[in-house]
């Protein structure tokens, strides 16, 4: 299946009065679709289980979920600054990227240190596979520390914020 029959899938799939699709080819290809707010395709080839994000939409929305980002409690055992630090709950990264702190680099940043943020506002933008997925705080809170820098690479699960 080439790029332009994937995207034909995709737009048959706005379409259509179905929520969910997936199809399995003989070869080893494996085509999962679910419906939101946006369109969501993975597509894996085999054992090397190679995912390839395709959305008709520039943005992709992101909300940390609770139980796998949310509070990471802090040891206790090394004094003063881990004992303050215990009230923190982090932010980490839902996936591979580059960490943004703004929409452009001549706009102002989403977020910055000493600013008070609500459940579900947008602090930084994550982008993978040319996508930018934009991360929203699962807290309110203030902002006690921004954990990386402009333009770092980041991994799933990579501290991004400390909120008190």
């Amino acid at each position: 299946m080439d790029y332009e029959e994937i995207k034909k899938l995709i737009d048959d799939m706005g379409n259509a009065k179905i929520d969910e699709l997936e199809i399995e080819f003989p070869e080893g290809m494996k085509i999962s679709m679910k419906k939101n707010t946006e369109k969501e395709i993975v597509v894996t080839n085999g054992a090397q289980m190679q995912a390839n994000a395709i959305s008709t939409t520039p943005t992709t929305n992101v909300v940390l979920n609770n139980q796998n980002n949310a509070e990471v409690p802090i040891n206790e055992t090394t004094g003063n600054k881990n004992a303050q630090e215990e009230n923190y709950k982090i932010i980490k990264s839902p996936m591979v990227g580059t960490f943004y702190s703004r929409p452009a680099p001549n706009k102002e940043a989403f977020a910055k240190t000493g600013d008070t943020v609500k459940k579900g506002q947008v602090i930084c933008i994550v982008e993978a596979m040319k996508l930018m997925n934009e991360i929203e705080s699962e807290f309110d809170g203030e902002i006690a520390e921004i954990c990386v820098k402009d333009g770092d690479v980041v991994e799933y699960g990579t501290p991004l914020f400390k909120i008190k």
